[in-house]
């Protein structure tokens, strides 16, 4: 029997961790889920932007009514993607792998003790429009956590159900008409009056396609 957003979280933890790509040895293929690419990374045409190396920690918490996903809304003093729900993590310094930045980026930004951050596996990396090539750290964590966020980057943190996240039917493909005509596609999560979109968004489908698309 297939496993679904919605199975028991020993049943979730042991499926989840199976599909993600290893801690160690990540896959390095580029992976930008729906989102129409840029001109220079349009098929047959070989990129000639430089992407930049981040990480993000997908944290899913083990609550007792099912996994949540911990996320943040951005502060809007921020000069980019300020007032944005995102996942907390940030720019690789030299020599980190993706787990370390994302554990580290989600300390300094939310104070999340890595303590009780149990990590599963990371997720297909994600090359954004601001040009840097995201990868997301999926780890498991334990209740009792208190949280410190940095309120020059954070103004709040909250909590969606893993279910209602990993369920296409509220996956809303929008299109954006930019300035210069062109359309660009992309996902909106609306949810009890949060909009989760863009790359946050593109990210959690990628997640969803990894974990439950084509079991059979």
């Amino acid at each position: 029997m297939s496993v679904t957003p919605h199975s028991p979280i020993e049943d979730l933890e042991a499926h989840i961790r199976s599909r993600l790509h290893p801690l160690a040895g990540h896959d390095e293929r580029r992976h930008r889920p729906h989102i129409d690419p840029d001109p220079d990374d349009a098929p047959g045409v070989t990129s000639t932007r430089t992407y930049r190396p981040a990480a993000v920690l997908a944290p899913l918490v083990l609550r007792p009514e099912g996994l949540s996903v911990l996320l943040t809304r951005r502060s809007d003093q921020l000069r980019s993607h300020s007032g944005q729900v995102a996942f907390p993590g940030g720019r690789a310094e030299a020599g980190e792998t993706p787990a370390e930045t994302a554990l580290r980026e989600a300390q300094e930004e939310i104070g999340l003790d890595p303590y009780y951050v149990r990590l599963a596996g990371l997720g297909d990396r994600y090359d954004s429009g601001s040009g840097y090539s995201i990868t997301p750290v999926v780890g498991f964590v334990r209740p009792g956590f208190t949280l410190s966020p940095d309120p020059g980057e954070v103004a709040d943190v909250f909590e969606t159900p893993f279910s209602f996240l990993m369920d296409p039917a509220n996956h809303e493909r929008r299109v954006w008409r930019q300035p210069n005509g062109a359309d660009r596609h992309y996902y909106a999560m609306p949810h009890e009056g949060r909009l989760i979109w863009g790359v946050t968004a593109g990210m959690l489908r990628a997640l969803y396609e990894r974990l439950f698309g084509d079991q059979d």
